[in-house]
């Protein structure tokens, strides 16, 4: 294919910043679709504690990777970097442009510059770590890592059981550290790439999220929570709304606990992907109300193509 005047526009940023909106904008200027790299998005039936676009937004503008996959169902960032190049090459068959909205930064960037080839290991050494890390803890989690790849133990989030889960079957599957197989080689995309971000003042992000907490809970997150409650040992549950939320069910803290828990850990995950963003150069930062600035970069930046 020639990629002649085409462009990958991504438009990532923290939790609640409006990309969803934004994007939408963007994308109904060139007429194109949208490849969502938002991780907890990808799961079916968790509308409302993911701010999963509404049937509004997915009418508004095509979106892909948005609740297509099985809540028990294995996926890695590998497997999105495959699916999104092969989606993004069908959607410059008919358009100049595509864009790709999120907050996942390790999905955004298996994207734009790529993720190591590692082993995927087999369905029943997968299904022996999950068990095991169920009926045995993170502690035990953390130890088989520690154990076995110290040097990626001192630099993994050690609080996200799925990095954990896959270093260990990496460990397991070779006979050799996570770390020696992470060789981090930037891959080189044969289409340009404009990294937009969006952030708003910490006081105003932090309203925002505050306030869409409370609108969650008034839209029924509770109820949706409930639903899930049996599948709540799931990694795709393991996430901010749905933990706070099975806590309470569990009758561990009081529901204005749980939703006050919720906000703080929601402010708290768009702190770290702010620091992630930042340390991405080659981003550009918007408010999410610039849009119309973010269509004229892009604009320039398909011409310079």
């Amino acid at each position: 294919m020639n990629y002649r005047g085409k462009l990958m526009l991504i438009i990532a940023g923290p939790t609640a910043v409006g990309k969803t909106a934004a994007a939408i904008t963007v994308a109904n200027h060139f007429g194109t679709e949208i490849i969502s790299a938002d991780s907890r998005q990808f799961y079916k039936g968790l509308k409302i504690g993911t701010a999963a676009p509404t049937e509004e937004e997915l009418a508004a503008a095509p979106h892909h990777f948005v609740a297509n996959l099985e809540l028990d169902q294995y996926y890695n960032v590998s497997m999105f970097e495959r699916e999104a190049l092969k989606k993004t090459g069908e959607i410059f068959t008919k358009h100049n442009t595509v864009i790709v909205t999120g907050g996942s930064g390790l999905y955004i960037n298996a994207l734009s510059h790529g993720i190591d080839e590692l082993p995927d290991a087999d369905d029943e050494l997968r299904n022996s770590i999950k068990n095991n890390y169920e009926t045995r803890g993170m502690e035990w989690l953390r130890e088989e890592v520690k154990r076995l790849d110290p040097e990626y133990y001192e630099i993994v989030d050690i609080k996200n059981p799925k990095r954990l889960m896959r270093a260990l079957e990496v460990c397991l599957a070779t006979g050799k550290t996570y770390t020696s197989l992470r060789k981090s080689t930037r891959k080189e995309r044969p289409f340009p790439i404009l990294k937009v971000a969006l952030n708003l003042p910490r006081k105003e992000l932090f309203d925002r999220i505050n306030k869409r907490v409370d609108m969650m809970m008034a839209s029924g997150l509770l109820e949706e929570v409930k639903r899930f409650y049996p599948q709540r040992h799931l990694n795709s549950l393991n996430t901010v709304g749905y933990k706070e939320l099975f806590k309470y069910l569990d009758g561990e803290i009081t529901l204005k606990r749980a939703v006050e828990d919720i906000k703080t850990n929601t402010r708290r995950y768009a702190k770290r992907q702010i620091t992630w963003f930042k340390k991405d150069t080659e981003f550009r930062w918007f408010s999410p109300y610039e849009t119309d600035k973010i269509i004229e970069l892009t604009e320039e930046k398909i011409k310079e193509g």
